[in-house]
């Protein structure tokens, strides 16, 4: 398996982790997506007409998108089908609303990391309010979940790949200008992520947790 991959994008951070804590050989091909613009290239282009990141190639196969690339590898790779319950139909459904929702959080937290951190000129103001509302609304949800005994996005007693989705531009989110102190239940979620056995963190932004080397409270 080959990934398309640039070391700052938290949609290839996302595949980066799903395939460690999958534990599933790969290699890299970096792109220069900053300031080289290499996703746009015509060489690129033929791979993803999209010019967009994350892309892989397994087995003669071009996939793009990155909550269609964490589906695939949790259907091809996870045994247990815990991380795409896909014999649940309700939690199945619950895991398709929540990556819908993740494209928000990218179309919001991360175009304002974009903005601050790549010069991007777009509506950062919109953007950064567009975040704090979809924030809210997963904080509410995880609040709840807790008084119910439950630690992740939906229900049961397993991450599933929608914790994945939702990861990488909640915990990027301050690189944008905005603040998590507000939602105290994303926080406590955010560190029961990183305690799932295989997480690796992000390279110069957050470190993998002590507990995830083995002894964490969630296996693969």
């Amino acid at each position: 398996m080959k990934l398309y991959d640039y070391e700052l994008s938290g949609n290839c951070y996302k595949i980066r982790l799903m395939l460690s804590i999958l534990r599933v050989g790969y290699e890299t091909q970096t792109i220069d997506f900053y300031p080289g613009a290499e996703h746009k290239s015509d060489w690129f282009l033929e791979i993803n007409p999209l010019g967009q990141l994350p892309v892989i190639e397994d087995e003669g196969r071009v996939l793009r998108d990155a909550q269609a690339i964490l589906t695939y590898l949790a259907v091809k790779h996870d045994n247990s089908s815990q991380w795409y319950p896909a014999s649940e139909p309700a939690r199945l459904g619950e895991v398709a609303q929540w990556l819908a929702f993740a494209d928000g959080i990218t179309g919001t937290a991360s175009a304002a990391r974009l903005h601050d951190g790549l010069f991007y000129d777009l509506d950062v103001e919109a953007a950064r309010k567009g975040a704090h509302r979809l924030f809210r609304i997963l904080d509410e949800h995880l609040w709840f979940a807790e008084q119910q005994g439950q630690d992740w996005i939906c229900s049961g007693d397993h991450p599933t790949i929608a914790d994945i989705a939702c990861f990488p531009y909640v915990a990027l989110s301050e690189e944008g200008g905005i603040s998590r102190q507000d939602y105290p239940a994303i926080r406590r979620w955010m560190d029961r992520v990183k305690r799932i056995r295989g997480f690796v963190g992000m390279s110069g932004v957050f470190p993998a947790s002590p507990a995830a080397d083995g002894s964490a409270q969630t296996a693969a």
